[in-house]
């Protein structure tokens, strides 16, 4: 049985972030019934990649929307609409994107149904901002003003990996909040209304970073470097491709001397350079003496030597790279699929491994209607509402409310991934208890702060966590460890690979302690396979997962996504898997192992190209801003150094932007009059249009495009993501409890819940300040 087998899910979003999310819960079992319209339906069936001709021809359509059933109704009729309203009755959750105005008032009339609306700015935000494009969300969230890493001041911010990162972000964190509210449901038996903000997902994306920035605690300058990281981390040509180099170390250093023979010329740095003497001249010349070592190396042979000795180097993967992928292959990544236009092609499918309920895709996109007259036939009949058989709820140490009130989970995580897992379940109501001890506490503690309590990366990853001081590494330690686990529902860990297996707390031996326990585990690779045993940051996991090669501008290398990204986006892959998992649990009894890939989880944000390139087997590279179905689109300077993000979908959008520009020879001009006419001159019309805005107040006009109905925004810098009022008022950012100053900001949920909103007061905690509660209270010792 696969996990979410028994819940009914009403899809009425024809976004690809709302299609994302039902792909999310279609694969794991639940039955989506997706509500297209007549004639043309779902809007991305007409998206590109158009591989055949007609409604079931496009790649990115049959991407999302495995495993669904369709049916058309015309939301304009009345009587379609009460059909509709009949078949949500009998339905656990719906999924919308804010297209259908009358919607807004269906969760009163179903209020045992979860309701997720997944915008780009969120359901109170100005319509103004309802026609937004991913790259729009991408650059007002700040990771666009910040990609590619160390830019060429002189060249436009890029749109970051694939074109719909935004949406994809999106879809997972709605993915997350319909499962957790899915569980909400199964033990109070009442439903709710949730908003998900595309725009909210990806600023909480960056909380480690964004943290110390509302703090003060270190600078935002405003530059487009400002969430880089000193050293000579890059991209490097060799003989049949690019390798990605990552280095923050002693250690690494070490092992980059060894690989490269020693050379005399690396006798210029000293052992510890990197973590104290990183200069931009030192960068420099290592870079280029690296650059002349690897140019005439195979990829994968000086990957796996670095691996040998412990450096994060990697091959630059492309989607061929990853079709022929042993590890991928081991894990059965791709999944070969036949629809009734396409054809046959291997298709990405999930980055987690669920020991008892896996996914599957057992059905190809459905053509236009499919299923109108099952679906309409089952409406009014009855339904077993799925039923929790193995409730567990633990007694809250103080209740904060929020879906996951009730679940107890044992985090044995560090840096970031791991960690921001269990903040999201944290923020969902959960009780996320870390692991750690004075000898060796968690990583994040040791980064910037004055003391082991004041670090403000760990400060900004770890609110509404408990800490409890138990080193595992004694007889004691490891007894009172297992009683808790035994007392638990889920245990995440992202150690390196074999850790948990030689601390005899592999999920066979977790097992035996709990036999129904839900072992969460967090691995570059995955826990097993050809590769598994390999570690890496998530730069790496950019670079081997095929996103980095998407990036650059045309023609040109691979630059890669801002270096930042990547970890909070498996922490929410892992967050999401656990609650599929808990569900399965509460709904059968049984536990499972869940086992997910860095490198798969970031592939699977770009799932849609990969499946363009085996359908049509034209390889992907590096395309600047390009997109197939809108222009222009792309970034424009403005005045002060600042850029704007516009995405035209029409001609008369162009002509509405040629008007707030003023320029009626540019709207006069036969080459741009049309889409294709346009983008058969990107280039020219770019650099006409970098002319005519470069003297423009971004956000002023950003807000003149917007009111005339072109969908644009300000580039934002860290220091606009910061300031951001309408993030303030979402309660994105929030104050906290902190045992320093008494209330210290943070980066909080991305969505709102009208029911089951957590509540969200405590700061991060001090090493060991809940080991009290958790050995009298949890344990009785």
């Amino acid at each position: 049985m696969s996990a979410l087998t028994g819940f009914r899910v009403v899809e009425l979003a024809g976004s690809v972030a709302g299609e994302y999310c039902g792909k999310l819960l279609a694969d794991f079992g639940a039955e989506v019934i997706k509500i297209e319209a007549p004639g043309c339906g779902s809007p991305t069936r007409a998206m590109a990649p158009m591989v055949a001709d007609g409604c079931d021809g496009s790649a990115l359509f049959a991407y999302l929307n495995t495993n669904k059933r369709s049916a058309v109704l015309d939301l304009r009729s009345e009587d379609d609409v009460e059909t509709v309203h009949r078949l949500i009755g009998g339905a656990d959750a719906v999924i919308d994107d804010g297209a259908i105005d009358r919607a807004a008032g269906w969760p009163q009339r179903h209020p045992d149904v979860v309701f997720c609306s997944i915008t780009p700015f969120g359901r109170d935000a100005p319509r103004e901002f309802a026609n937004a494009r991913s790259i729009n969300v991408f650059h007002a969230s700040g990771w666009g003003h910040h990609t590619p890493s160390h830019p060429d001041l002189a060249k436009p911010p890029l749109q970051g990996p694939g074109r719909f990162l935004a949406d994809y972000e999106a879809g997972l964190d709605a993915a997350l909040c319909v499962a957790a509210s899915l569980f909400g449901r199964l033990h109070g038996g009442r439903g709710d209304s949730i908003d998900v903000s595309a725009h909210a997902v990806l600023v909480s994306r960056a909380d480690c970073i964004l943290g110390r920035f509302v703090t003060g605690e270190a600078t935002a300058a405003g530059h487009r470097g400002d969430y880089d990281q000193a050293g000579p981390a890059a991209f490097f040509a060799c003989a049949d491709g690019f390798v990605y180099l990552y280095m923050t170390s002693r250690a690494h250093w070490l092992g980059v001397k060894e690989l490269m023979g020693q050379p005399d010329w690396l006798d210029a740095f000293e052992d510890d350079w990197l973590e104290f003497s990183v200069t931009a001249e030192k960068v420099a010349a290592f870079r280029r003496g690296f650059a002349a070592w690897v140019r005439d190396r195979a990829k994968e042979a000086t990957s796996e030597d670095a691996q040998r000795l412990g450096v994060p180097l990697v091959p630059v993967n492309g989607a061929a790279d990853l079709h022929a992928s042993p590890q991928y292959r081991h894990r059965g990544f791709f999944q070969r699929v036949d629809h009734p236009v396409l054809g046959n092609a291997a298709y990405p499918t999930v980055p987690y491994a669920f020991s008892a309920s896996p996914a599957r895709i057992t059905s190809a996109a459905p053509t236009l209607g499919q299923h109108t007259g099952p679906v309409l036939d089952c409406i009014g009949s009855p339904r077993p509402r799925p039923r929790a058989q193995a409730a567990q709820l633990k007694p809250a140490r103080a209740s904060r409310g929020g879906p996951l009130e009730g679940v107890r989970v044992v985090e044995l995580t560090k840096v970031w991934a791991g960690p921001y897992a269990g903040k999201l379940l944290a923020m969902l109501g959960a009780e996320v208890i870390k692991i750690e001890t004075a000898g060796s506490p968690e990583e994040m503690r040791a980064y910037g702060g004055t003391d082991i309590n004041h670090a403000p990366y760990f400060l900004s990853i770890n609110p509404e966590i408990l800490s409890v001081d138990l080193d595992i590494k004694s007889a004691d330690g490891m007894a009172r460890l297992r009683e808790l686990i035994a007392r638990s529902d889920i245990v995440i860990n992202n150690l390196r690979p074999g850790a948990m297996e030689r601390q005899g707390l592999g999920y066979a031996q977790l097992r035996e302690i709990k036999p129904d326990i839900i072992s969460v585990s967090i691995k570059m690779w995955g826990n097993d396979g050809p590769l598994g045993h390999q570690t890496g940051y998530a730069p790496c996991f950019a670079a081997l997962a095929g996103l980095a090669p998407l990036v650059g501008y045309r023609g040109g290398p691979p630059l890669g996504t801002s270096m930042r990204y990547g970890d909070s986006t498996v922490g929410a892959a892992a967050a999401y898997a656990a609650v599929v998992a808990l569900l399965h649990r509460e709904l059968s009894g049984a536990g499972q192992f869940v086992d997910l890939s860095a490198v798969e989880t970031l592939s699977s944000m770009i799932g849609d190209r990969l499946l363009e390139e085996a359908l049509t087997g034209q390889r992907l590279e590096p395309n600047g801003n390009d997109h197939p179905d809108l222009c222009p689109h792309g970034c424009y300077p403005c005045a002060d150094g600042a850029w704007i993000a516009v995405a035209v979908a029409c001609d008369a959008q162009w002509q509405a932007m040629c008007d707030v520009l003023g320029a009626g020879s540019l709207a006069r001009e036969p080459r741009y009059a049309t889409m294709a006419g346009r983008r058969q001159n990107t280039d020219t019309l770019d650099a006409d249009l970098a002319q005519l805005t470069a003297s423009h107040d971004a956000e002023h006009f950003a807000y003149r495009l917007r009111a005339a109905g072109v969908p644009a925004v300000k580039s934002a810098t860290s220091l606009d993501v910061i300031g951001d009022q309408r993030l303030w008022d979402r309660e994105l950012y929030r104050f906290v409890s902190d045992h320093r100053e008494g209330q210290r900001p943070i980066v909080g949920p991305p969505w709102r819940m009208a029911r089951g909103q957590a509540r969200i007061a405590r700061g991060a905690p001090d090493l060991g300040e809940h080991t009290e509660y958790v050995l009298h209270e949890i344990l009785g010792a």
